[in-house]
């Protein structure tokens, strides 16, 4: 019986650490300013479709700040990857040491996936997106609404709480989005240290979001 109580209060004592380090994590982000001391590592999640077109749009005014660009795309995504390279090739970079990766994991889930599968299919890709995180240790991950950025912000988040390296996880809303966040969105607002809508209606309904107008 005492050692069944020991392990309930362990359980429980490891539970509340975590979620300290959380609430520390998330509300300390803004006040990390990554890139003082040399370029930022950048992991970018590109979607399928209009995500991966949104996405570049965006890095078309940021890339040349961020190296190493590690791309991060689902296994099942034909067409991002060439997109990317397309993109890359195209900027006349002057920095020789500036550099890019295309990294693939498991979808979290795909269209027309039901929600009871989709689970499992995100926590696949969290198998895989933990250690691509924590082998690259991003100084940033900026996504914009694909599912399969949520185990990779989860991976990133999980950093943080580790103490290894604090990660800010940067999210801009599809422009697409006018009244309500996409499921994406819901999920990682509470977690991201910027969280950007690109509509006056969503950022009057959401607080913490930050609203510049369109940006892609």
């Amino acid at each position: 019986m005492a050692v069944l109580e020991g392990a309930v209060f362990a359980i429980l004592l490891t539970c509340l650490l975590f979620i300290i380090r959380l609430y520390i994590v998330v509300k300390t982000g803004p006040n990390y300013k990554p890139g003082t001391k040399g370029p930022v590592a950048v992991l970018v999640v590109a979607g399928s479709g209009g995500h991966t077109t949104e996405i570049l749009r965006l890095m078309e005014s940021l890339s040349a700040a961020y190296s190493p660009r590690h791309y991060v795309i689902a296994d099942t995504d034909t067409m991002s990857e060439e997109k990317i390279c397309t993109f890359e090739s195209s900027k006349q970079r002057l920095d020789s040491e500036s550099q890019f990766t295309i990294c693939r994991i498991p979808r979290s889930r795909e269209v027309h996936q039901s929600w009871g599968s989709s689970v499992l299919s995100t926590l696949d890709a969290l198998r895989y997106s933990l250690p691509l995180v924590f082998r690259l240790r991003p100084d940033m991950v900026l996504c914009n609404g694909p599912g399969t950025c949520v185990p990779l912000c989860v991976a990133g988040l999980l950093l943080g709480i580790l103490g290894m390296k604090k990660v800010l996880l940067v999210y801009v809303e599809s422009i697409c989005r006018v009244q309500t966040l996409s499921l994406t969105g819901k999920i990682l607002y509470p977690i991201s240290d910027y969280f950007f809508v690109q509509w006056s209606s969503l950022r009057d309904k959401y607080p913490k979001s930050i609203f510049l107008g369109r940006i892609v």
